[in-house]
């Protein structure tokens, strides 16, 4: 399901964008394009969003995957329009990744641990909100103005 809002109250978001997607690496492919399409219908920058969205997308698909339940993508502009806010909620709240400072680096030639890297290098913050039950929510935020 693809649900804009465009709302007008003062403290509400500008632009927000939220979508269900299987958690596979098709579902993961589609966040990324959609995040990219999404932000170029609003005029904003999408390669670091884009970015981030697929690795965190590819993380809820693989590390927070339950059998029947989608994963959840969010994009919300903020702040007055200073600030994008990227979120990935899954449904393995029992399953919390890193926080930022936390993350490691992958030994050697290991082919995964990266994603979390790339999304703390690209992002001006990021972290990990628990719950509601069962539920866990990777976030990521990119400064629009410098």
């Amino acid at each position: 399901m693809n649900l804009e809002i465009t709302r007008t109250e003062p403290s509400a978001p500008a632009r927000q964008f939220t979508v269900l997607l299987s958690p596979t690496r098709r579902g993961a492919r589609l966040a990324r394009l959609l995040t990219t399409a999404q932000l170029a219908d609003w005029g904003l920058p999408s390669a670091s969003a884009a970015q981030i969205v697929g690795e965190l997308a590819v993380n809820a698909a693989f590390h927070g995957r339950v059998a029947g339940r989608d994963f959840r993508l969010d994009l919300c502009v903020e702040g007055g329009g200073k600030r994008l806010r990227i979120a990935v909620t899954d449904t393995r709240g029992d399953r919390l990744p890193p926080g930022p400072g936390e993350v490691g680096a992958p030994a050697g030639d290991d082919e995964c641990g990266r994603g979390l890297l790339i999304v703390e290098a690209l992002a001006d913050r990021w972290g990990v909100t628990a719950g509601p039950v069962p539920r866990k929510t990777v976030w990521a935020e990119l400064d629009l103005v410098p």
